[in-house]
């Protein structure tokens, strides 16, 4: 399920045509070191990581909308910092790659 989730958000960047190359590849980039980070999670924490891919789709999914609705995308983004909180100490990485992540969204939104 994790994986068909990132497969749909590559796929999303991917044919952003709204998007400059150079974003669509900073994008890319930070979800491919995102995907890294999840898959290092342990099975104990599969949910967790469930809840974070599916934000990260509907964070994606509101930045990329052809007429984004800030409040959607804002909600979005809030949900994919919040469900990586508890992994700011124990996973500093994946907390710092969806911080950035998120902060490229919202900058695609405005």
């Amino acid at each position: 399920m994790i994986e068909n989730t990132i497969q749909k958000i590559e796929r999303r960047i991917g044919g952003a045509e709204a998007l400059s190359e150079k974003t669509r590849d900073d994008l890319s980039m930070l979800l491919a070191e995102l995907k890294s980070e999840i898959a290092k999670l342990p099975p104990t924490h599969d949910e967790h990581a469930e809840s974070i891919t599916q934000f990260m789709d509907a964070s994606t999914h509101e930045a990329m909308r052809q007429s984004t609705d800030q409040s959607l995308l804002d909600l979005a983004v809030q949900g994919l910092e919040q469900s990586v909180k508890d992994f700011e100490v124990t996973h500093p990485q994946l907390a710092e790659a969806v911080n950035r992540f998120c902060s490229m969204l919202s900058g695609i939104g405005i």
